[in-house]
């Protein structure tokens, strides 16, 4: 690769990156206070939409986007101008297609999948976000197109698109909507036009691009492969990407499915009480995925040289990646899980002061889920080490055997009326747990040179105990004198996690937890490891 294109791909990197910190900290801006706003039951009727537009998306749009990428940067590396403008055209109309039966499946059947998902008042909601599949497959031919070209700005700018207009226009709207005495699922129906909004926009602007750029780029005088050809291609390339990514979406499908199923049908309640009970563990699940939330960041990284250095057969080099990927998730994550489990009740009362009552049912959940957050890490972890050694089906299967027990256990415990809706995180638990533990066993297969993953482990679980005993101490020592209303709360709360992270940070230095090396994966680690002072 020459100096010129390993910049143009670390640049490519850190925009996505950019991008990716931007969409988190806009999702977070979105969804805490639209749970004030909608509260346990109408933050449910949402979910229950989201979750069937995030299946259809991910069926959608998962694996070819890359698959068209490769084809493009196959035929733009030879100079065959004909064969890209084949290559875009004919994936354009399978992604028109695939995202128009999405599209049509939510707009056409909208009682029934609402129906299925034992939800009939999440109707609305399933039906103001139809229309963003279809835009969002469009959009995913675009971004494929300019990616294969080596050009990652315009797919960071429609991420800033979509995550700052669902901000500002469906966060007022479903305040406005709930506020003029509509009801909660009209308020969530509001909530995601917002996200068709910034989808519809997102798109218009790859549209633009790309009409601005092509210029001559699409002309040439080389005879490019048939449509059938390249058909072929795309769907033997995407079809497992989206076999693996659609598992995860499923599943979330299935379990929000099978817990209000539980609720009604076995338990007996109605469909509101149903949906207030699984809204308070929806509240939880937007901190149980902030942990994992900046891996792909990591996996950039990681999966291009773990792939080089497998194919150089340098086993040494690739177990210098790999156990270097690993201490860093397992500082990250360690702690983030823990503080989580040990500040849950604190931080959701921090972070929902409109809906206390329902922060504090959540709390329990957010218990588990820290702790299951630590499990999903590892899990994308060691997702991303199989699929650099070519087993990209191993994450499939790992995937259904959590996924199964997933469902098993909720479908036993939410049906028991003395645990009920406590059980869900529970199966979430053993789920990632299940998944983490057997990907584990597979890389250590996989490696010439075995992981020591006691050595990796140990230390960061040592140092985040710790910290986790001193947030526990730092907010009961703080009540004497910062208590008493939201703000004098939220200040000790702030205060214990500061002064936890500052514990974590000092033990890491001092029992040489990370080493100038580890921070060679992190950008601008080096000038950290100097202010760190670490060798």
């Amino acid at each position: 690769m020459s100096r010129e294109k390993k910049q143009s791909f670390m640049g490519g990197v850190t925009v996505i990156a950019i991008s990716t910190v931007f969409v988190k900290i806009c999702g977070a801006l979105y969804k805490i206070p639209l749970n004030n706003i909608l509260g346990d039951e109408g933050v449910t009727h949402f979910m229950s939409a989201y979750n069937i537009y995030a299946f259809l998306l991910t069926l959608s749009t998962a694996g070819l986007p890359l698959a068209l990428s490769k084809l493009i940067s196959e035929a733009d590396a030879t100079g065959r101008r004909t064969q890209m403008r084949r290559c875009f055209n004919t994936a354009m109309a399978v992604f028109v297609a695939v995202g128009a039966a999405g599209t049509a499946a939510m707009l056409l059947f909208t009682e029934q999948l609402a129906a299925w998902m034992n939800n009939s008042m999440a109707y609305w909601p399933i039906k103001a976000l139809g229309v963003s599949v279809v835009c969002v497959s469009i959009m995913c031919a675009y971004r494929g197109f300019a990616q294969g070209r080596q050009n990652m700005v315009p797919t960071a700018v429609s991420q800033f698109i979509e995550a700052f207009f669902k901000l500002v226009v469906g966060l007022p709207l479903a305040w406005y909507l709930i506020h003029a005495g509509k009801t909660l699922e009209v308020g969530a129906a509001g909530a995601i036009v917002g996200v068709s909004a910034g989808t519809v926009l997102a798109m218009l602007y790859m549209i633009r691009d790309y009409r601005r750029r092509r210029g001559p780029i699409l002309w040439g005088t080389d005879v490019p492969e048939s449509h059938g050809t390249i058909v072929r291609r795309l769907l033997g390339l995407g079809i497992p990407i989206t076999i693996g990514q659609t598992g995860m979406s499923l599943l979330n499908l299935l379990d929000q499915t099978i817990i209000l199923g539980q609720l009604q049908d076995v338990l007996g309640l109605g469909e509101r009480e149903a949906a207030r009970l699984y809204g308070q563990y929806t509240f939880s699940s937007t901190l149980f995925n902030l942990p994992a939330a900046f891996l792909p960041a990591v996996a950039i990284s990681l999966i291009p040289a773990v792939s080089v250095a497998v194919i150089r057969k340098d086993h040494r080099d690739v177990h210098r990646v790999v156990t270097t990927s690993f201490r860093l998730i397992a500082l990250l994550a360690v702690p983030a899980g823990v503080g989580l489990s040990v500040l849950a009740g604190p931080i959701l009362q921090l972070l929902y002061p409109a809906r206390q009552e329902t922060a504090a049912a959540a709390t329990y959940h957010l218990q588990l889920l820290g702790v299951a957050s630590i499990f999903v890490c590892i899990m994308l972890l060691t997702n991303s080490i199989m699929q650099a050694h070519g087993k990209v089906r191993l994450p499939i299967y790992t995937m259904l055997a959590g996924g199964v027990v997933k469902v098993a256990i909720n479908y036993v415990l939410v049906g028991n009326p003395d645990v009920n809706i406590k059980g869900a995180p529970v199966g979430t638990l053993a789920c990632y747990a299940i998944i983490a533990v057997i990907n584990l066993a597979i890389v250590y297969g996989l490696l010439e040179r075995k992981p020591n993953y006691i050595r990796i482990f140990a230390g960061p679980c040592v140092a985040a105990a710790a910290m986790g005993a001193a947030a526990w101490a730092v907010y009961g020592l703080l009540e004497s004198f910062l208590s008493g209303g939201y703000m004098m709360e939220a200040l000790r709360t702030l205060a214990s996690v500061g002064l936890a992270a500052l514990v974590y940070l000092v033990l890491v230095i001092a029992l040489r937890l990370i080493t100038r090396e580890d921070l060679k994966m992190v950008p601008h680690g080096e000038k950290l490891a100097k202010l760190l002072h670490i060798r």
